[in-house]
């Protein structure tokens, strides 16, 4: 294993290298967090297949395989079709809003009056997300060390937390970038391949496994159907997603670089499931599903190999930590505390200063949820289900219809969220109905409550299409005041 470790701690000290580089680009607000808006396609294709591609993608990508087969892979076809679908239709005007928070652009097409409620409810949904995949470190690193998953957890997410802080989105960029192509090469070009050759091929894996495995439905209709309202409309409204998308250089970077990462999620999609029907061909008894990445890893790569396959995960893992970080303590500065607190600094150097604190703080948070939580499963379910149940309507209502108002953005989020943590508590975490329902009444009061309420002051829309169109400047660090 000596040379497997030497090729991880290559990978992590040259994370860590480019953390410090990354604190001398980020001079201001805008460079520490999106990049100064300056991705070319490249890099923002690049970075944006990295994050939404994490250690659930990857680990539960496979795990999904070994236990469905070929149907596994619709969880993360799901992830790349939201991809797809925001590329297309949305990233181009989101890109052109230059805002830097998902808050800031409901203040702008309402007046300011929505951004502190969902402030919290994407705060809750991006601190859960880092958690998430902090606790996925405690997996790879038992893989390669054999590690205590509290040390495991302390040591991937101090790492995360040490580049995160020092450089910000031009750090998380960089070393993005690195795990995009560190998973390509590890995942698609190796382990795929060598684990289908080691289960004999597709026609013995089609011999030695029940024909369901191969049924691209298999996992079953309702699954597909949730799987769609969670993660695809979940990466239309993601604050994780959305500080991507404003790193573009232009529009037209943000619709065909995102487009060209999304068919890429496509790929890594039925590359996971094969990987996990391979997996089950060579070890048809294992105890837990999540475990067959480490395991066909572990025992059938060769030396070197594997080492750089198990970085591809630690690599996975690290894109969506520190994405879903940087977006948590952007939120929590600039959604939250800034409008508690009544002011906002002025200076650049400061917010640089405030933001790099913030993104510190939360980290200290993350690990230590992550070091308290058991089940990984129900709090990311928690964080999508209230996402999707109180932010998707007025999110996309405010990009689509003209009539949405405030008090219907605000009405929509409160109920929409208060029907989903109910309907988790009557029917289970885990259960289908919270998201149905939740979204559903989200919608009915959204709708309800615009038409019974005044029409959005028409500066205020004049001003929002102004912003939409590109022709407006950067919106500044304070919120949009309330139109009487």
């Amino acid at each position: 294993m000596a040379v497997d470790y030497a090729v991880i701690v290559v990978y992590l000290t040259g994370m860590l290298a480019m953390g410090w580089w990354g604190m001398r680009r980020a001079k201001s607000k805008s460079e520490f967090l999106v990049a100064g808006r300056r991705l070319g396609p490249t890099m923002y294709s690049g970075t944006m297949a990295a994050i939404v591609l994490g250690g659930a993608s990857t680990i539960g990508g496979v795990g999904l395989g070994y236990q469905y087969g070929l149907s596994g892979a619709w969880m993360v076809f799901t992830i790349g079709l939201g991809l797809l679908a925001l590329s297309v239709f949305f990233s181009a005007r989101i890109a052109r809003l230059k805002v830097y928070t998902v808050s800031e652009m409901l203040d702008l097409r309402y007046g300011g009056r929505a951004g502190v409620i969902s402030g919290v409810v994407m705060w809750a949904y991006t601190l859960m997300l880092a958690v998430t995949s902090t606790i996925a470190y405690a997996t790879i690193f038992d893989v390669l060390f054999d590690m205590n998953r509290t040390v495991a957890i302390i040591l991937g997410g101090s790492i995360v937390v040490a580049y995160s802080t020092l450089g910000g989105m031009w750090s998380i960029t960089l070393t993005d970038m690195v795990q995009f192509v560190v998973k390509t090469v590890g995942v698609l070009l190796l382990l795929l391949p060598i684990a289908v050759v080691k289960a004999g091929g597709f026609s013995e894996m089609k011999a030695q496994l029940p024909t369901e495995y191969f049924d691209p439905l298999g996992i079953g209709g309702e699954t597909i159907f949730t799987y769609v309202l969670i993660y695809t409309f979940g990466m239309l409204i993601g604050q994780d997603i959305w500080q991507r998308v404003f790193t573009a250089r232009s529009d037209t970077t943000a619709k065909w670089g995102g487009t060209v990462a999304g068919t890429y999620c496509l790929a890594y999609a039925l590359a996971g499931a094969v990987i996990g029907t391979a997996a089950k061909v060579l070890y048809p008894k294992l105890g837990s599903p999540d475990d067959a990445f480490a395991t066909i890893v572990k025992d059938e790569l060769p030396v070197g190999v594997r080492g750089l396959v198990l970085a591809a995960a630690l690599a996975a893992v690290m894109s969506t930590s520190s994405g879903a970080l940087i977006a948590c303590a952007t939120v929590a500065n600039n959604d939250i505390w800034s409008r508690l607190r009544g002011r906002i600094t002025t200076g650049e150097r400061d917010e640089v200063q405030g933001n790099r604190a913030f993104i510190l703080i939360m980290g200290l948070a993350v690990i230590g949820t992550a070091i308290a939580l058991n089940n990984v499963v129900e709090a990311l379910t928690v964080a999508y289900n209230l996402l999707v149940g109180g932010l998707l309507v007025p999110i996309l209502g405010g990009l689509l219809w003209k009539r949405g108002t405030a008090q219907g953005a605000l009405a929509a989020v409160t109920v929409g969220g208060l029907a989903v943590i109910t309907l988790m508590a009557t029917y289970g975490i885990l259960a289908n109905e919270p998201v149905y329902y939740g979204l559903l009444s989200s919608l009915a009061a959204y709708i309800s409550v615009s038409l019974m309420t005044k029409p959005t002051d028409a500066a205020v829309l004049a001003a929002w299409r102004e912003r939409l169109a590109g022709r407006a400047p950067e919106l500044a660090s304070e919120p949009v005041p309330a139109h009487q």
